[in-house]
């Protein structure tokens, strides 16, 4: 069974060894699905549910990443192809299409 560490009402950790921790936090037993994304109110664990607008953040951060990995195509001193630059310029127009990263479809990076 897994173990959520807790502190001041967070799950700071969740794992499947307790280990000895200060007397400020706790172990205490949880769901086999809990993450420490979720909270504990009320000696209750509740599953983080995310906003609409959290959702979109995780998106355009996920994507900010996908487009920082290909920033170098479009150096001064390079050429980029034109798979790469319609790539990225999908990348940039995800979020016309998708709200979150639940149902997104990435474009294909190319080579």
């Amino acid at each position: 069974m897994k173990q959520a560490l807790i502190l001041e009402n967070k799950i700071v950790d969740v794992c499947e060894q307790t280990f000895e921790v200060h007397e400020s936090m706790k172990w205490v037993e949880c769901p086999d699905n809990c993450t420490t994304k979720w909270k504990y109110e009320n000696e209750q664990f509740i599953e983080n549910v995310y906003t609409d607008e959290e959702k979109l953040r995780d998106l355009r951060l996920a994507r900010g990443t996908k487009l920082r990995k290909t920033d170098w195509w479009v150096l001064p001193d390079r050429t980029p192809t034109q798979e790469q630059l319609d790539y990225r310029q999908a990348l940039r127009d995800i979020t016309n299409t998708y709200t979150s990263l639940d149902n997104v479809v990435w474009p294909t990076k190319p080579e």
